[in-house]
């Protein structure tokens, strides 16, 4: 039996791209910079802990790091020996540092044009949008048109749209239009219709995605945003490995937001949850599911959208040593042929200026019972190591460097 598992840590860079400096970028480093501020943390704190993953140590994530910047880890992550997996690093070609751009140039199609994107300004949004939305969703009216961080615009606006029946509409430095409601006074299914709508408005401004945002809470300051996250994307413009697996192998087996990211094209079968262990524990249930030749593809959001856009450092270093902690489970149940690929989409240094994403090399770390451990080829694109993977299933991509990572 051969099947693929890619486990996505949604943000983790692992250093600046080498054209990092024309996103405003030089310097990020997701790994090491989160590695830095724990060890200072346990120097003024002697209860506190470094940042220790010694199980994605081993699949060669610490060496994957240093042949990516050239520098030691200001700590040791754990002990790379016996080393496990087969490394390297990828740098990203997109135009963007996008969530579907890369996820897209993983999967053999690179994004090689430029996204729309609304100004950060206030009243950012086309007026025809906004006209649209209200006319078409049958609304009083929007609130917010601007550039805003969703966990705090939902304490800023929670209470007037709770009274008002006005829809929180914003934006942040993705091409993204992204819709907060209350589950409970406008409805579930009223957001999702009505970023169905917001889909249709947007198209002739090339933007790749529309977000549906519900929250609860009853006031200002105990707003939450629920797990009921709906993502309205763009379909890749050609056939994407997801595509081929689907079509000519074992099927595809999505956990979290990887269906919503492919437009739920080329997925056999699709897991949500909410939170790094629930996401795992939908992975181990997608991997009982999977058969020959088939694709498991998990996106542990979580790192992205709560630790690295809030610019939170210890949630996110926390939120990996869980990852790594459980990996030994997801290591058990691995069968004779089965490859994995731990590796990210873009970076998000949580100690960077800003909220948005950073231009940084991803991981590149694969395991199983038949990978020859060692370092590969760095990659010159994501596609790399999308070709590895169709490769192992008996398939091709159209791009994509093949290197051999079996014993």
């Amino acid at each position: 039996m051969k099947r693929c598992i890619i486990l996505m840590m949604d943000s983790f860079g692992i250093g600046g791209a080498p054209d990092a400096a024309k996103f405003g970028d030089a310097g990020a480093d997701t790994l090491g910079h989160i590695a830095g501020w724990f060890a200072r943390k346990k120097e003024q704190e002697p209860g506190a802990s470094f940042l220790i993953l010694p199980n994605l140590a081993r699949y060669g994530l610490e060496r994957a790091h240093k042949m990516s910047t050239g520098e030691k880890l200001p700590h040791p992550i754990g002990s790379p020996e016996p080393l496990s997996g087969a490394y390297t690093y990828a740098k990203e070609i997109s135009s963007g540092k996008d969530t579907l751009s890369g996820h897209w140039e993983l999967t053999g199609v690179p994004v090689m044009f430029n996204w729309g994107y609304f100004p950060d300004k206030p009243h950012c949004f086309p007026q025809d949008i906004i006209d649209g939305l209200i006319h078409e969703g049958n609304l009083p009216g929007v609130l917010g048109e601007k550039h805003a961080s969703g966990t705090v615009i939902i304490q800023e606006l929670g209470e007037e749209h709770m009274r008002t029946g006005k829809p929180i509409v914003y934006t942040s430095a993705d091409s993204v239009l992204q819709i907060a409601a209350h589950e409970r006074t406008f409805g579930l299914e009223n957001l999702y219709k009505l970023c169905e709508i917001a889909y249709k408005l947007v198209q002739p401004y090339h933007i790749a995605r529309v977000i549906a945002r519900p929250f609860v809470g009853e006031k200002a300051g105990e707003f939450t945003r629920t797990g009921n996250r709906h993502d309205y994307a763009v379909p890749a413009p050609e056939k994407t490995l997801l595509d081929e697996v689907y079509e000519k192998a074992g099927g595809v087996y999505a956990v979290g937001k990887i269906a919503d990211i492919f437009a739920h094209r080329g997925i056999t079968q699709a897991w949500h949850a909410t939170g790094l262990e629930a996401l795992f524990d939908a992975t181990l249930e997608a991997m009982d599911a999977a058969g020959d030749r088939s694709l498991v593809f998990t996106n542990f959001v979580d790192f992205d959208s709560t630790y690295g856009h809030r610019r939170d450092v210890r949630g996110y270093g926390e939120g990996l040593m869980t990852i790594d902690r459980r990996l030994p489970e997801l290591a058990t149940r691995l069968q004779p042929g089965d490859l994995v690929l731990v590796t990210a989409d873009h970076g998000c240094d949580p100690t960077w200026k800003g909220s948005d994403h950073t231009r940084e090399h991803v991981p590149m770390l694969f395991f199983g019972p038949e990978v020859k451990p060692g370092p590969l080829e760095p990659m010159d694109t994501y596609s790399d190591a999308g070709q590895i993977l169709a490769h192992h299933l008996g398939l091709e991509l159209k791009r994509g460097k093949m290197q051999e990572v079996l014993k």
